[in-house]
């Protein structure tokens, strides 16, 4: 039977801890990362993010920022270690009061131009102005999902979403559908603020120069259930939200998150990953974020 599948719960009553669930940000998510050793890198996550906004033009000097889910505030907090001096604000969304708190300790040296606000991403990104960008990190896996679809027996809203965009859908068999990472893209289409956006796929963009990490990934393309503490989350179908910003005017771009935050040293990737090569706390740790960050993509709306 289909049903609605909903984390808000979760995080509005539940203490909720990023330490039981990988994720990049949080593996990246300071200059003495363990990760970041292994992996032969020395910038965190965020200052690697804010680098690449930095070369596209989307952080500039006066920007007005605005980060949607930001976890503990690692990304942010990294961002504006490396490059503060182009932020004017900064606003944090999230509907945790708990994760809140978390971010406002990590970005007590802002405090000055940090504002929070507890909400709901799908009701508070509508009513947004004055921002410049977006930025929703690893969190449209947590937004609302229908589960159990039947081709020939879709729900209204599921129907009309999938009509609408002419988005592409299984003959036969049951699926999910990221309704609420649609309609988050939607919102910010019709926002006309540009945003990044980053989270587990289910159509994955494996790097030209690491052919091998496709072996024994689930590319079956469309989302399936990634069970977590006290809650699930569902990975996420890049091309339906690509469709739907292009389908709205917008024009995207996308990749493998693996190139974006720069980790190119193919030999080793390729020695680790296929011999399974876990001898040393070294290789573990590279084998453990390869096989993670390989699901991973990211998009910009602008």
């Amino acid at each position: 039977m289909p049903s609605l599948h909903d984390t808000r719960n979760y995080h509005l009553h539940h203490p909720v801890d990023l330490l039981t669930e990988f994720t990049v940000c949080e593996s990246l998510g300071n200059p003495g990362s363990p990760y970041l050793r292994a992996l032969g890198m020395t910038r965190a996550y965020g200052a690697l993010l804010g680098d690449r906004l930095v070369e596209r033009g989307l952080l500039r000097k006066g920007c007005r920022l605005c980060e949607i889910g930001g976890g503990y505030g690692s990304l942010m907090r990294g961002l504006l270690e490396a490059h503060g001096d182009l932020a004017e604000r900064v606003a944090m969304v999230d509907l945790s009061r708990v994760l809140l708190g978390r971010q406002q300790r990590a970005l007590d040296p802002w405090k000055d131009r940090v504002s929070f606000v507890l909400g709901d991403a799908l009701e508070v990104l509508p009513a947004i102005s004055g921002v410049d960008l977006f930025l929703i990190n690893e969190m449209i896996g947590d937004l609302p999902v229908w589960t159990n679809l039947h081709p020939n027996d879709l729900p209204p809203e599921a129907a009309a979403l999938i009509d609408r965009y002419r988005l592409a859908i299984p003959e036969n068999g049951s699926f999910h559908f990221n309704v609420g990472a649609i309609r988050l893209v939607e919102a910010i289409c019709r926002s006309g603020i540009p945003a990044f956006l980053s989270e587990h796929c289910c159509d994955p963009i494996i790097p030209r120069e690491m052919p091998f990490l496709v072996k024994d990934l689930a590319t079956g393309g469309w989302p399936r259930e990634i069970r977590l503490t006290a809650h699930s989350e569902y990975t996420i179908r890049f091309s339906h939200l690509e469709q739907v910003a292009r389908a709205l005017g917008r024009k995207v771009e996308t990749g493998s998150l693996l190139e974006l935050i720069g980790y190119s040293n193919v030999e080793k990737a390729r020695f680790i990953f296929n011999a399974r090569a876990c001898s040393t706390d070294e290789q573990a740790l590279v084998f453990e974020f390869l096989d993670h960050v390989r699901e991973y993509r990211w998009l910009i709306i602008y």
